[in-house]
């Protein structure tokens, strides 16, 4: 991958975006009228329209579109990583195909991107437009990065920022199966920062991301970025032990000193029942890690390309 001085790639991982991908891009183009761009659309296998709408746009604009059609939906954070690895630029911006990053606060990331000296920069929402239960689990995503991730206090892991060059190269080497953009930029640098955007209401359509979409990404940062979950079990194992042992010995001293005392079948049946799912979470939790092991093992891909068309200054 060749470098292009003051190039600006903009990498959009598509869902079902038939009824606004084409009029992001355009609007992108206006606003940054005054850059060298190229606009990446990664279309994570839609089902709808997308496709055709994305075909129309690079014969359009075939020296500013770049369009990668996946054979298979591999998740956002894979779809960006096969639009980073076709990327020339020496900032790359990742943003939504939903208007829900709207263009002008791109180019405001961009600037403050090119005006400091950060590797990194996240578009930190004061005031999302998400559902309630969308707020939530990005409150509990937080709270876990925090924890399992050690990320900067106060820094917000937005899908919406802008990555210098240097960090782009290093993300493109992983090749392992589960990519997790901001894992991999936090185990690259800590010279990291924030500028508050816009987060838009959705204006059509609604988010890709389901509960069980959601469980898998949060996992994925627990399980592939992190042995914190191990720990956590592991130290969780030691207290239950410490506090079992004492509640036995307990146990035995009221028995001598009562020896009518009854026996607690009902204490013993629930102190059965509770580790016994205590350890079935920790077999699954350490299925977890093994199975990732066996997929990176065997070299499992993270996105086939079913489709290319690059932009014709590449060419």
């Amino acid at each position: 991958m060749s470098e292009s001085q003051n190039l600006i790639s903009i990498v959009i991982p598509a869902f079902n975006a038939e009824h606004s991908i084409s009029r992001l891009c355009k609007e992108l183009l206006k606003t940054f009228n005054k850059f060298k761009i190229e606009i990446i659309v990664v279309n994570d296998c839609s089902p709808d329209k997308t496709h055709e709408e994305c075909l129309k746009l690079t014969k359009e604009y075939p020296s500013e579109l770049t369009y990668i059609k996946l054979s298979k939906n591999v998740g956002e954070h894979n779809a960006v990583m096969a639009g980073i690895k076709h990327s020339f630029g020496d900032w790359v911006i990742i943003m939504d195909d939903d208007f829900q990053n709207p263009p002008g606060e791109a180019l405001k990331l961009l600037n403050y991107a090119t005006s400091n000296k950060f590797d990194v920069i996240y578009g930190d929402y004061r005031q999302k437009k998400h559902s309630f239960f969308r707020n939530l689990i990005s409150k509990i995503n937080d709270f876990t990065a925090n924890l399992i991730l050690k990320k900067p206090k106060g820094l917000y892991l937005s899908s919406f920022k802008a990555i210098s060059r240097k960090i782009v190269k290093k993300i493109s080497n992983y090749d392992g199966p589960f990519a997790y953009i901001d894992g991999l930029v936090i185990s690259l640098t800590s010279n990291i920062g924030s500028i508050e955007t816009q987060h838009a209401r959705r204006e059509m359509g609604k988010s890709g991301y389901t509960f069980s979409k959601l469980l898998k990404l949060h996992g994925n940062m627990a399980t592939n970025f992190s042995t914190v979950p191990i720990h956590i079990f592991s130290i969780a194992g030691l207290a239950i032990a410490f506090f079992s042992g004492l509640y036995a010995i307990i146990t035995i001293i009221q028995k001598i000193i009562n020896p009518a005392m009854p026996l607690g079948y009902t204490s013993l049946f629930i102190a059965i029942v509770f580790f016994s799912g205590v350890q079935l979470i920790f077999m699954g939790l350490l299925g977890e890690y093994i199975g990732k092991v066996l997929k990176n093992v065997n070299k499992e891909p993270q996105y086939s390309i079913d489709y290319i068309k690059k932009n014709e200054s590449k060419n």
